[in-house]
């Protein structure tokens, strides 16, 4: 079933046309509802819509930043400001938005700046079914006026190796690098927040 604007109510000459073509009256009249309520608040459906997108993007983030704390960053704690990765996933989606397939056709490179350069610690292709049409690399930044705690500088050289860090704080700063696959024309686009 198609929804148009030209479908104004639920006239009983519409519904006994779709019967007589053998479709199902009930399901008939809860699609028709369906549609009569995403017609009536199409902004509101389209926000909820995206605040879902957001939440799971920033959730993927936060795994992300979980998983690495032990295998690529060596430490103990990730300290992460407040709503980073919600406005990081704000920042995602909008330059997703004007992509061919949108979110679906992106690769995701996460990675940390660090003294020596970046270092990567994961790669998020969001649906794996379809074919990528840009890359986004989302560069953390660390927060350069955390001191080191004692406890780091008293357990290091006892019983965790020297590169251990027991905490690491992020910045409220980060760095989005978007490059389309489908154009060789189009370039990067580099966004500093």
């Amino acid at each position: 079933m198609v929804a148009t604007s030209t479908v104004k109510t639920k006239s009983s000459e519409c519904i006994s046309e779709l019967v007589d073509r053998r479709y199902d009256q009930a399901c008939i009249e809860k699609e028709l509802d369906f549609w009569d309520h995403c017609l009536a608040e199409p902004q509101r459906n389209a926000d909820v819509t995206e605040d879902q997108s957001c939440q799971q993007l920033a959730k993927m983030f936060e795994n992300c930043l979980s998983r690495a704390k032990k295998t690529t960053l060596h430490c103990s704690a990730v300290l992460v400001p407040e709503k980073l990765t919600r406005r990081i996933a704000r920042e995602v989606l909008r330059l997703a938005s004007c992509e061919p397939c949108g979110l679906r056709g992106c690769v995701l490179y996460v990675d940390l700046e660090l003294d020596k350069g970046c270092k990567r610690l994961e790669r998020i292709v969001y649906d794996a079914t379809v074919v990528p049409t840009f890359e986004l690399t989302l560069v953390f930044k660390q927060d350069g006026t955390a001191w080191p705690s004692l406890r780091d500088f008293l357990f290091m050289g006892t019983c965790f190796a020297p590169t251990f860090r027991h905490a690491l704080k992020l910045s409220s700063g980060f760095r989005l690098v978007k490059k389309k696959l489908y154009s060789a024309s189009a370039g990067t686009v580099v966004e500093e927040c």
